[in-house]
């Protein structure tokens, strides 16, 4: 039986909306601007096209999708995301943006989500490693992308890291493996720069791909168990959610052998963490 998915904590989520914006903020730095595309032009819009219309796909909590309307500020915008506890917290978000754009919110799952009208821009941040086989979905995204439009999105490269190699180990030991077999996605959760390089080209696209490792200092005691209790941890969480008493227990092991990989420094935690981003323009021909 394919494990439950896991359930979102926004307010353990947003505990570290800093550094989990920063990545979003680079992300969007690369992507071009969004000309007006041949759909809009042949709408009778005006010498200016019609204003972009942009997804973002696996939105969480808003905070991210609202930086979307700073860079295109008369745009439609609609942030998508499977968790009813994420999207009731980005409804603060919705609505009018200050510069004559829209933003609200949906919800859909990224494994099965197509656009319903052509976009000029799908964004995706530290979505995509959840969803199963998702390189096979960019032709589907790519093609309901308009004439020069974008697809973006970055996900985390560091599943070789402690933090996720010693939650493994863990969920696998005899004690916890009859609980958590399969709780924990780990080979092809992500593919490499050059994997989605060539799946990116392959679909008719311009592509640029790279990857950074953040070295992230944070505050607070068992700063890397706050962090992935908010991210990776949450498959566990869920799994173990109905039997309190044996999620604690798991928790303080993991706590444990946290301390050890991550000291505490003087000033902070450090926390390497490896992201991959891709930028894909569609030829503006197709």
């Amino acid at each position: 039986m394919p494990a439950p998915a896991p359930t979102w904590d926004p307010a353990q989520y947003l505990r570290h909306a800093g550094p989990r914006a920063r990545p979003f903020t680079d992300l969007l730095a690369r992507v071009p601007d969004l000309s007006p595309s041949s759909r809009r032009r042949s709408s009778g819009g005006g010498p200016h096209g019609h204003p972009p219309r942009i997804a973002d796909l696996g939105c969480g909590p808003g905070n991210v999708t609202v930086l979307l309307a700073d860079r295109w500020p008369t745009a439609r915008i609609t942030g998508y995301d499977n968790s009813p506890r994420m999207l009731e917290r980005a409804q603060e978000y919705a609505g009018p943006t200050p510069r004559g754009g829209h933003l609200d919110f949906a919800a859909a799952d990224a494994l099965t989500w197509t656009p319903a009208e052509p976009c000029d821009l799908v964004i995706s941040n530290a979505t995509l490693q959840w969803v199963p086989g998702h390189v096979e979905r960019f032709a589907d995204w790519i093609g309901r992308l308009a004439p020069g439009g974008v697809l973006a999105f970055q996900v985390p490269g560091n599943f070789d890291a402690p933090s996720h190699r010693l939650m493994r180990e863990l969920a696998h030991s005899r004690r916890w493996r009859g609980r958590l077999a399969g709780a924990l996605r780990h080979d092809g959760a992500v593919l490499t720069p050059e994997a989605y390089l060539a799946h990116l080209t392959a679909a008719g696209c311009t592509a640029d791909v790279w990857e950074t490792t953040y070295v992230h200092l944070l505050p607070g005691d068992d700063a890397v168990l706050d962090w992935v209790k908010g991210t990776g941890l949450r498959p566990v969480l869920t799994a173990l959610d109905d039997d309190p008493q044996a999620r604690d227990a798991f928790v303080e092991e993991y706590r444990t052998v946290l301390r050890a990989a991550y000291p505490a420094g003087a000033h902070g935690t450090p926390f390497p963490f490896r992201r991959i981003f891709a930028v894909a323009r569609k030829d503006a021909n197709r």
